[in-house]
């Protein structure tokens, strides 16, 4: 039996791909590790067939051409055969002692038969090895910890607090009943993987422990405003991915609390994809984010009008230069408080 699989897309990623699956192997073969190798034109490939000759019954490697991260994520999803799913981007690792315990829990609650949990949330940490510097996110005051518990059960969210890719073990089968499939070629895709399984999750736990460790330093990270101001268009093709991915007035019929924080994760993004038109300060942009506004009113008057609250859209209402300005040094404050990039 595979406990977890983990899927670690990977790119031209030399450097980096023996600290992440060298942090994986620890799991034994209570799981499994596949290195998806997206067209790699490095010797990535040839690193992960070394790590599968040697781990025959642990590791597997996909080779395939180059279609982006959501396509090695998907790639994943469909040759999964673990219980639960973790992605594991192949700059990033995971720390040990967490990952024995969150692995050791799985255990515990499958043998006990207790119940089904759909998905375990833990920390993860931006980690900036050559400054020496991290910055651990929680979840201490959202969920009381190692407790199952439903979305009824959570409380508030900071504004530094929302669910990535790092936080989420999903159980397999929830992000196939989902029909997730993310966008080929297209960068920030973790965001629709964070939310479009959601209100398939009945039941959750929380662990406090710093499992997922993702690397802050690279030149062309994802991550990194010159990049994501270059990629604006793909922020806008994954805006409305998840905003057509489900339907939230079904989902607040059904529980409030998971409705009001998608509609706040629907609001973080818009506020990214408007701060990144200002940066980039090309009319195109702009233009395209307020026709991105007009679809969502058009779409959902009840989302358009919470998206517009929660976002703190009242800036766009300011002269243009203003509301630049506004948006821009808001910006600019968090990433410094909070590291993410």
């Amino acid at each position: 039996m595979k406990y977890i699989t983990f899927v670690v897309p990977s790119y031209n990623s030399e450097k980096y791909l023996e600290r992440c699956i060298d942090s994986l192997l620890p799991g034994g073969e209570d799981v499994e590790i596949i290195i998806v190798n997206d067209g790699s034109t490095d010797s990535t490939g040839i690193i992960a067939d070394r790590y599968a000759e040697q781990f025959p019954n642990i590791v597997k490697v996909v080779h395939k051409e180059n279609g982006g991260h959501g396509s090695g994520v998907n790639v994943g999803i469909e040759r999964a055969r673990g219980i639960y799913f973790k992605v594991v981007d192949s700059d990033d690792w995971v720390d040990k002692n967490s990952y024995l315990l969150l692995l050791n829990k799985i255990k515990e609650i499958l043998e006990s038969n207790e119940r089904t949990i759909d998905l375990f949330i833990s920390n993860y940490v931006y980690n900036r090895l050559e400054e020496g510097t991290f910055n651990q996110i929680h979840y201490r005051n959202v969920f009381e910890e190692n407790k199952i518990c439903s979305w009824d059960d959570i409380k508030y969210f900071t504004v530094s607090q929302y669910f990535l890719m790092h936080s989420l073990t999903f159980r397999t089968d929830i992000l196939r009943q989902s029909g997730l499939s993310l966008p080929e070629h297209t960068f920030y895709v973790d965001n629709i993987f964070a939310y479009q399984p959601l209100p398939y999750v009945k039941k959750l736990i929380y662990l406090d422990i710093d499992f997922y460790q993702y690397y802050i330093g690279r030149e062309d990270q994802s991550v990194n405003e010159k990049s994501m101001i270059r990629r604006i268009d793909q922020q806008f093709t994954v805006t409305r991915a998840v905003l057509n991915s489900c339907n939230i007035k079904e989902i607040k019929q059904r529980s409030p609390k998971l409705a009001k924080y998608m509609i706040r994760q629907i609001s973080l993004l818009t506020l990214i994809t408007s701060v990144l038109c200002s940066l980039s300060n090309e009319q195109e942009y702009k233009c395209e984010m307020k026709k991105l506004w007009y679809e969502l009113k058009n779409m959902d008057t009840f989302l358009y009008k919470q998206v517009k609250y929660y976002s703190f859209n009242v800036i766009s209402s300011l002269p243009e230069p203003i509301s630049d300005k506004v948006l821009i040094s808001g910006y600019r404050f968090a990433k410094k408080k909070y590291m993410f990039a």
